[in-house]
């Protein structure tokens, strides 16, 4: 079994070594059971909710209003889902033995997402798409080729480069559970 605690221990080329595809399989329904677990109990409302969040900070946002900005639940969900999907993606490639050639991500715009059928939604569409991306490693996924995740980033195959995405899924755990617990303390 994966274990993401362990990676402040070890990095993700050790943490994947001895693990299969099943091990991924697992690591996906992990992943999307701990947060719909996590959102369990809230309402519509807290989807859209703003929390205060003083370390607001995303480089890659869209346009600079939104580079202070907090993220709102629906937020920070299609941007776990299209983290873990993207690595998903590139690391079927790489099983295949298809060098890294850029990225492969698609996030949904997050003000597209409104209620916590949405959230479902997204998180279950999300699993689905990843446990598929398993599906077309062959028997015998080459696990020799290795890519830099980002420069100065770690250098992984197939197997590190599915992780890697959840492990950034699960650096928002924490993110989530603030929102939630804000957004509950707004409604009393």
């Amino acid at each position: 079994m994966i274990d993401l605690n362990q990676l402040e221990k070890r990095d993700v080329s050790e943490l994947v070594t001895g693990q299969t595809p099943d091990d991924l399989r697992r690591l996906v329904h992990d992943m999307v059971e701990a947060q719909l677990a996590m959102i369990e109990g809230t309402v519509d409302a807290d989807v859209t909710f703003t929390p205060v969040d003083e370390a607001a900070h995303d480089a890659a946002a869209a346009t600079e209003g939104e580079v202070g900005m907090a993220w709102t639940l629906g937020h920070v969900i299609v941007h776990n889902c299209a983290s873990a999907e993207e690595s998903a993606f590139l690391a079927a490639e790489l099983a295949r033995g298809v060098p890294n050639h850029g990225r492969s991500r698609h996030e949904r715009h997050w003000t597209t997402m409104h209620t916590l059928q949405d959230c479902r939604e997204v998180l279950e569409e999300s699993r689905r798409m990843r446990l598929a991306t398993l599906e077309v490693w062959p028997q015998r996924p080459n696990l020799e080729l290795q890519h830099e995740v980002w420069t100065g980033g770690p250098i992984v195959n197939a197997m590190g480069r599915f992780v890697v995405g959840h492990v950034h899924e699960r650096s928002h755990f924490d993110q989530i559970r603030e929102i939630v617990r804000q957004a509950a303390a707004a409604r009393i």
